[in-house]
């Protein structure tokens, strides 16, 4: 059955956020028949703007020229921005959001955040519901399994099940499932960081083989080549993106009463990476493309070739 509203969502979904993530769901949502999408992003307008219109171009997305011009030709907004952007993308996208409609915050921001950003929508007569995203969007695409809270919740879902979507509700309470979700993280992007850590210093002792041995035996279940290999990849590329995920998470746990030593930790060691990848150490210079290598030794060495050799041990 198609609602009214089911209707209206497949006429103008706005994109708050160009990146992977905005333009993986543009490509989606207009294989689904949306007929109108639109997208805005920070980045419009600078250096980094010829590969964001090139691919609007191409699959007929319009660029709208603000946050606001967005927010009032849409009636489902959808925001995938970097983490330290969710709350100042919401209180832009607040000035010209229409009544009633929807604004959906995939980002992954804290608990905190997400009720800030809730309120500067809610305010402007807007419709918010927070998205977790549960793990990486590029393998399920318009399918990564999405948790949905707030008390607006149950009623998008079907909206967004009709546009192809695997979302649920998991509390009509605004920020369990934020919290869900970076609790993950604190896990997820921990072993990413730790990987990383634990394999080149073992490349540099020369003993990786035997640690690779006995992870191996410890986790069986676990290709620690090809687990290696993915983290290296995920974090060279998209390190910047996952300290700030990791800022928030660090965030939400200092908001439960603990110290969040692993949280930060991985934040610094995800924000190193990312560091080098500016420098030129993966590729071209300013992370704009990476010479990937299925072998994460290739890697570590990149990054063992640009310590500093007074910071080793003599």
């Amino acid at each position: 059955m198609v609602t009214t509203e089911n209707a209206a969502l497949r006429r103008r979904v706005g994109l708050v956020g160009y990146g992977e993530v905005g333009r993986i769901l543009a490509e989606d949502l207009r294989a689904r028949g949306v007929a109108q999408i639109a997208a805005y992003d920070i980045k419009l307008g600078t250096a980094a703007d010829a590969p964001l219109s090139e691919h609007a171009g191409a699959r007929g997305v319009t660029l709208a020229a603000s946050h606001a011009g967005l927010a009032a030709d849409s009636d489902l907004l959808i925001s995938a921005v970097t983490a330290s952007q969710a709350v100042p993308a919401a209180r832009s996208c607040a000035e010209g959001i229409g009544s009633g409609a929807w604004f959906l915050d995939l980002n992954s921001a804290s608990p905190g955040a997400r009720q800030s950003a809730a309120a500067l929508i809610e305010a402007a007569g807007g419709r918010y519901v927070e998205g977790a995203v549960m793990t990486s969007v590029p393998p399920h695409r318009l399918r990564v399994p999405l948790l949905l809270g707030g008390p607006h919740a149950a009623a998008l879902e079907p909206l967004l099940a009709a546009l192809g979507f695997c979302a649920r509700v998991a509390s009509g309470q605004l920020g369990v499932a934020s919290a869900t979700k970076m609790c993950r993280s604190v896990m997820i992007k921990g072993m990413e960081a730790m990987v990383i850590e634990s394999l080149t210093a073992a490349r540099a002792y020369g003993v990786e083989e035997a640690v690779l041995a006995s992870l191996k035996e410890t986790f069986p279940g676990i290709d620690w080549e090809k687990q290696a290999a993915y983290f290296f990849r995920r974090v060279i590329e998209h390190g910047r993106r996952r300290a700030e995920e990791m800022r928030e998470a660090a965030r939400t746990v200092e908001d439960a009463g603990l110290t969040p030593w692993s949280a930060a930790g991985t934040a610094e060691r995800q924000a190193w990476m990312a560091g080098l990848a500016d420098e030129g150490v993966f590729g071209v210079p300013g992370g704009k493309a990476f010479a990937r290598s299925a072998d994460w030794r290739v890697e570590a060495d990149r990054v063992l070739s640009h310590i500093d050799p007074s910071r080793k041990a003599s």
